[in-house]
């Protein structure tokens, strides 16, 4: 490029839009979707890695689509080249092929083609696509405002890795916009910018979401404010409350009747009718019938949710909402959305039961049991009664006192079956008694050759049972449970990233990995033995897939991380069994958790647990009782002189709001000889000492082995659970 070509370049900049020319140009300068682009999720790290697979960016208009692959275009080593499918089609493809191939055969150079609106193609363009993405000529990066799932090919959207990008916070936005009033070269930094107030609060809020709507209306505003654009350097600009909402009008209501919105709107509304929520119900019905969409097919929706929501709960919801809809059909818009709004509100109020789903249990009865006969008693008896007997032992119901009587109606097989359970709302709370009274005595009718009994029978072994015991409550169990209940309250997002805190040999981490997949997973572990039992698993993931395992103490692994890498969840299981010394460590755990993030932990609490004088008689029991006081007293051992609701406590000054919940959990435990010799020679011995108590340490030790070891004893675990949160977002 010459000199006059690059002035040329220059001065076509300078009279680009605002929202161009203020495109970020890397990573630290982009703003927003940290869910997907924050410091530590996957496209991040692999954008600084130069390791990108093909991805497809979805969401709104305004998001940040093309600009991330821009930013992606100037860290890339590779070949970038873009395609609009608005203006492009396959010829244009071809020629980008060609090149693609020759920069891979003679320069091993790959290439990143970039598609923006790729939806706007057809199969067959799009087709065209798919071997060279399959062999590795292009690595694609595809932007869409419709949902890949319907609108790409599927297998394009099998090779590729699926972003969603939320609309913009009101916080993003007023970033963008101080980045803009401030960067004297792209912005307008070169002047004094003022604000009446409120006013670009204004601009912010009718943005919506949309960043480029926000710059286009942010131009408007600053260049009309002055007589000639652009004014000598710092001459001072302010934009008026009126200037501002001039520069940007309201948006049109997003809907689209054919595409996601359409399905996304009216998916809320029958969840909200479903959940009883007139409000919501309400706006989500005002949505739709501003934005155009067909009264017939609300109206159907409804219809379908009168019996599978409301069902029989209200049987009069199916005759309103059909009243109203017949209604509609006669008046029609304007008066007619009073009818709307009437079965709306009808059903968001009525009482709830979706007793209705019960024929999809016996479809599935069916499919199951399809070569069942009709019985005997049911068949048809006009044709051949004398025959078969078919229709023999019929009882009529009506011959009968309240017209119904007792008999099977269900094939043999499936004698007993229950499908239809009637909830406790509304109508069906008052036949429920009756609906299981008769079906209890439809139970007792049943012939006794329906009943199966047992055919063999074996005395009790007591070492069988011992086993099985054994086998159905050993330690693995107890840990499953663990994992459940930590991460029975978790919402994790598929970008989130996750901290495990003694990691062991991963019971914690590969729960979070499968649940975080385009998110981070960092796992702190302690032995090399857990090293290497991690890495053994985590060693076929290609390189950027893999969780992050580091292995040291846990306050040097939060000191090592990241400036400003934060964790959505932080997960842990005895991370603080010295509690007492451990406050240092929960502050440095608040620093790394994200604002709204929540930390879990499963504490063992030894003081609250099982303690060796539980299994011995009352001659040993007091002496070792006598021990205890000191081993789980507060002067105690550090790792057993705290207690569950210490920890409470110990969050509090560590930063956060903690909620406790505690559990007892058993195994059995095979104690052995050597278990009582290290108890007794440690803690036990140190304090008896210390009690100035003299013990018999060998006479003590000869007994409790004849007593308990080489037996599998019920050992009771006391487990802290502990959810925490920053103190300044509690509840």
């Amino acid at each position: 490029m010459n000199l006059f070509e690059a002035a040329s370049s220059q001065s076509a900049d300078r009279h680009q839009p605002l929202a161009f020319r203020m495109r970020p140009r890397v990573l630290d300068e982009y703003i927003g979707q940290d869910a997907i682009i924050g410091k530590g999720r996957l496209l991040r790290r692999a954008i600084q890695a130069d390791q990108l697979s093909s991805v497809i960016f979805y969401g709104p208009p305004g998001t940040g689509k093309t600009t991330l692959a821009r930013v992606i275009a100037n860290t890339t080593k590779r070949h970038f080249s873009t395609l609009n499918a608005v203006l492009s089609g396959v010829k244009e493809l071809r020629y980008e092929i060609e090149e693609a191939k020759n920069r891979l055969e003679l320069f091993e150079q790959r290439t990143i083609l970039f598609v923006d609106e790729v939806h706007r193609w057809n199969k067959s363009q799009q087709d065209a696509l798919l071997p060279w993405v399959e062999n590795g000529t292009f690595i694609l990066i595809g932007a869409t405002t419709e949902n890949p799932f319907f609108e790409v090919n599927a297998a394009l959207v099998s090779r590729s890795r699926i972003f969603q990008l939320k609309s913009l916070t009101e916080i993003d936005l007023k970033a963008i916009a101080l980045q803009a009033l401030r960067d004297k070269s792209r912005g307008y930094g070169a002047f004094e910018v003022s604000f009446e107030s409120g006013a670009l609060e204004h601009i912010i809020d009718v943005a919506n979401g949309d960043a480029r709507s926000l710059l286009n209306a942010l131009q408007l505003a600053v260049e009309t404010s002055v007589e000639h654009f652009p004014p000598p350097e710092n001459t001072h600009i302010h934009i008026t409350s009126d200037a501002a909402e001039q520069s940007i009008q309201r948006k049109a209501v997003l809907y689209d009747k054919e595409g996601d919105y359409h399905f996304d709107v009216i998916s809320a509304f029958i969840k909200s009718l479903r959940g009883s929520d007139p409000d919501a119900s309400l706006y989500w019905l005002a949505r739709m019938v501003s934005a155009g969409e067909d009264p017939k097919f609300i109206f159907r929706r409804m219809l379908i949710s009168a019996c599978e929501d409301v069902g029989l709960a209200d049987p009069n919801a199916i005759v309103v909402v059909s009243s109203d809809a017949q209604a509609f059909e006669r008046i029609g818009f304007p008066e007619g959305r009073f009818h709307l709004t009437h079965a709306a509100l009808y059903l968001a109020t009525a009482p709830k039961s979706n007793s209705a789903m019960a024929f999809f249990d016996a479809l599935k009865g069916v499919e199951e049991e399809a070569q069942n006969e009709v019985p005997n008693h049911l068949r048809d008896g006009n044709r051949d009664a004398k025959g078969f007997g078919h229709g023999q032992g019929y009882l009529y119901p009506h011959a009968f006192q309240d017209h119904w009587v007792a008999q099977q109606y269900l094939p043999t097989s499936l004698q007993g079956k229950v499908y239809y359970q009637p909830s406790d709302q509304g109508y069906e709370k008052n036949i429920r008694s009756e609906v299981n009274r008769r079906r209890e005595e439809q139970l007792e009718s049943i012939e006794s050759d329906a009943f199966v009994e047992n055919l063999t029978y074996s005395p009790g072994d007591k070492d069988r049972e011992r086993w099985l015991s054994r086998t159905t409550s050993e330690r693995g169990a107890m840990l499953q449970g663990i994992r459940t209940t930590l991460f029975s309250s978790l919402t994790l997002r598929r970008s989130d990233r996750a901290l495990i805190c003694n990691a062991g040999h991963g019971l914690l981490l590969w729960e979070a990995y499968r649940q975080t997949p385009e998110g981070l997973v960092v796992a702190q572990v302690q032995t090399t033995a857990q090293m290497q039992h991690i890495s053994h698993y985590a060693d076929s993931l290609q390189s950027l897939d893999k969780p992050t395992i580091v292995q040291a103490p846990l306050e040097e692994v939060l000191s090592s991380l990241e400036e400003g890498l934060v964790f959505e969840v932080i997960l842990g299981r005895n991370v603080l069994t010295r509690l007492t010394e451990k406050l240092p460590l929960l502050e440095l755990l608040n620093v790394r958790l994200a604002e709204q993030g929540v930390l879990h932990f499963a504490e063992g609490v030894p003081s609250e647990g099982s303690r060796l004088s539980d299994f011995c008689p009352t001659s040993l029991q007091e002496l070792l009782k006598q021990a205890e006081t000191i081993i789980y007293g507060g002067d105690g051992n550090p790792l057993s002189n705290w207690k569950s609701g210490d920890l409470v406590g110990a969050f509090a000054k560590g930063g956060f709001t903690a909620k406790l919940e505690q559990q007892d959990l058993f195994e059995n435990r095979f104690i052995t000889k050597a278990d009582i010799t290290r108890w007794l020679g440690t803690s036990y011995r140190w304090a008896w000492e210390s009690l100035c108590v003299e013990v018999d340490l060998a006479r003590v030790e000869e007994e409790l082995i004849s007593l308990v070891a080489g037996r599998s004893i019920r050992w009771k675990h006391h487990l802290a659970f502990v959810e925490a949160v920053h103190q300044t977002n509690k509840g």
